[in-house]
């Protein structure tokens, strides 16, 4: 059998694979869903959900950092890696190990096809259709609540010290342009780092989000931003909800409709 990921490469299997490690979170989270759970014999230190999971299975390293014994112990059919969140190195030594399926994610079109790959090569096509199915049921009533809502200025930050944002050719800056918030920070690349200043541009920016991940932001941090975005409403958000591409996104456009509402609320 041969199957293709989201790069494009080729993947071959003799027979469905069932000893699975995966290096993603939102990833783990999806295999899970997929009825997938006891496949699973190995996971990262930030895969939490289900919050049960590191019970279940070995721990290997991180998204960055792995274990490479560890995972060769396991004996596993295939690993699952994201282009984004783990390295071109890790990749390279997995594959000495077995199968390496790599997503590569940007924007909802993408995230349904890598549902689609996984029930093809879990051979659980009616699960993963129903997933499909209801991100996008979901994703039509968000359509339909926002259409016609006000386009809001914002940014969306993920790291301090040194302070990083959200940019342009993002999954979260995707989902920032589904919400109708214009990312002040989309001309940016990526995961930029940025310098805060006072500016007339800042003085308009309607809203800023902290992200709940990769750094955890709290109620502090808002009085901190305050100064630079004076006009601004500062909030925290949950990451998972912005970053998570997996089976989240059938939870995460009614978390956007409720964040809208409460902002709306606010009288912006």
């Amino acid at each position: 059998m041969i199957f293709k990921d989201q790069l494009k490469r080729d993947i071959h299997f003799t027979e469905t694979p069932k000893r699975i490690i995966s290096l993603v979170p939102s990833q783990t989270e999806l295999l899970c869903d997929l009825g997938l759970e006891t496949n699973i014999v190995g996971v990262t230190k930030f895969c939490v959900h289900p919050d049960y999971i590191k019970t279940d299975a070995a721990v290997v390293g991180g998204t960055k950092q792995i274990h490479i014994e560890k995972i060769k112990a396991l004996k596993p059919d295939i690993i699952l890696c994201n282009k984004e969140e783990n390295t071109k190195a890790i990749v390279e030594l997995c594959e000495l190990i077995c199968p390496v399926h790599i997503s590569d994610i940007y924007n909802i079109k993408d995230s349904l096809e890598l549902i689609k790959q996984y029930g093809k090569i879990f051979n659980c096509e009616t699960r993963a259709g129903t997933i499909k199915r209801r991100i996008k049921d979901e994703l039509k009533i968000f359509k339909d609540f926002i259409r016609g809502k006000q386009v809001l200025e914002a940014g969306y930050f993920i790291w301090k010290n040194p302070w990083m944002v959200a940019g342009n050719n993002t999954f979260i800056n995707h989902l920032l342009q589904l919400n109708k918030f214009e990312n002040i920070y989309s001309q940016k690349s990526r995961y930029p780092e940025i310098i805060l200043n006072k500016s007339e541009e800042n003085n308009r920016v309607n809203v800023i989000m902290l992200s709940s991940e990769p750094f955890p932001f709290k109620e502090i941090h808002k009085e901190e931003l305050q100064e630079f975005y004076p006009n601004a409403t500062i909030v925290l958000v949950d990451g998972e909800m912005f970053s998570w591409y997996g089976s989240r996104l059938v939870k995460a456009f009614a978390y956007f409709k409720t964040l809208r509402l409460n902002l709306q609320n606010n009288a912006l």
